[in-house]
């Protein structure tokens, strides 16, 4: 048996709709909001009481899909800095693929969007980068060169 596909990926988020404008910039276009609660929920997640914000936006091809969550309760736990460094177990970055990342990254910059370091070349196949977004999001881009 294996996995029929990755459906999405999920990020807790303080302030849903500066993220979903970040990520729409970007190029995703938004689905659907609603918002989870119930038994299901508690659940499936492990908590109780969850009340939950719900965007979901998709990729310009449809095939990849992000959710957004913006805990009402229970309380959203703030574990520390949101500007930790790549390399801390268990930190995750979502990556896209763009067609040009000087402008992708300077439309981003008004949205909070930040470099961690600089747009790098990879041989001579690819111009990538990190930036952190919203609520300390990593979000890599890269950009096939021709």
């Amino acid at each position: 048996m294996a996995i029929q596909r990755m459906d999405n990926v999920g990020i807790v988020v303080g302030d849903v709709a500066a993220a979903v404008a970040f990520f729409v910039e970007l190029g995703m276009e938004l689905e659907g909001r609603t918002q989870v609660e119930g038994l299901f929920a508690d659940e499936c997640t492990g908590l109780d009481g969850v009340r939950c914000d719900i965007a979901m936006l998709r990729t310009p091809d449809g095939h990849s899909r992000l959710e957004l969550a913006r805990y009402r309760s229970p309380a959203v736990i703030d574990d520390g800095p949101r500007d930790r460094p790549h390399n801390v177990l268990g930190t995750h970055r979502v990556m896209f693929a763009v067609d040009d990342i000087e402008d992708t990254v300077a439309r981003l910059r008004p949205h909070g969007a930040e470099l961690l370091g600089r747009i790098a070349r990879f041989e001579d196949s690819h111009l990538l980068c990190y930036l952190r977004g919203p609520d300390g999001i990593i979000v890599g881009l890269a950009e096939q060169l021709r």
